[in-house]
């Protein structure tokens, strides 16, 4: 059993479950999302799946949040436009963070 103050996988006890916190929160906001009756876990796995064995080739997570981004505009739950405007007020948001510091938007 992993100690709750650690984020590990058990057998990998030495090795991080994500790699940054970005990758966290989007898993955390897939499951959340799924938990509240936004999509399925099937259409979930389908989307990532889709998402994965299509022609852009990128580390596992890019495709676990391309893959979210998918599943939201599908769902209507945001769109296409909604998602490019955040998107540029988050870079623009973390352009003016000094290191280290938390990036807030607006």
């Amino acid at each position: 059993m992993i100690p709750s103050d650690t984020h590990t996988v058990p057998g990998f006890e030495d090795e991080p479950v994500f790699e940054e916190p970005w990758q966290a929160q989007a898993f955390a906001m897939v499951v959340a999302l799924h938990q509240n009756g936004a999509f399925t876990w099937d259409e979930w796995a389908a989307t990532l799946s889709a998402e994965i064995h299509g022609p852009t080739k990128r580390p596992y997570y890019d495709h676990w949040l391309a893959a979210l981004e998918n599943i939201v505009e599908q769902k209507r739950l945001t769109s296409a436009s909604d998602l490019r405007k955040r998107k540029v007020a988050w870079h623009d948001a973390a352009a003016r963070t000094p290191h280290g510091q938390p990036i807030r938007l607006g």
